[in-house]
């Protein structure tokens, strides 16, 4: 039996735009600024209506620490 997880869903939705929106070269770390990524991010996940504006703001705040050790930069390995 195959267990949908959205949670899953967004994470890969977010690499592909990481991959998309990076001004890295191809095979770099396809890095991106955390204003975009946390944008896109609560976008998809409002849309998605799974995950909760508790659990994303949870999310984001971990994601934005990790990027302010990198010029407020997001890399796919954060997530």
């Amino acid at each position: 039996i195959s267990c949908w997880n959205p949670l899953q869903s967004l994470l890969s939705s977010m690499k592909q735009a990481c991959e998309i929106l990076t001004r890295d070269p191809e095979g770099g770390a396809a890095r991106i600024p955390f204003e975009t990524f946390s944008f896109l991010y609560s976008y998809l996940a409002g849309i998605d209506g799974e995950i909760s504006e508790t659990e994303t703001q949870a999310f984001l705040q971990g994601i934005k620490e990790q990027a302010d050790q990198h010029s407020g930069m997001v890399l796919i390995r954060h997530f």
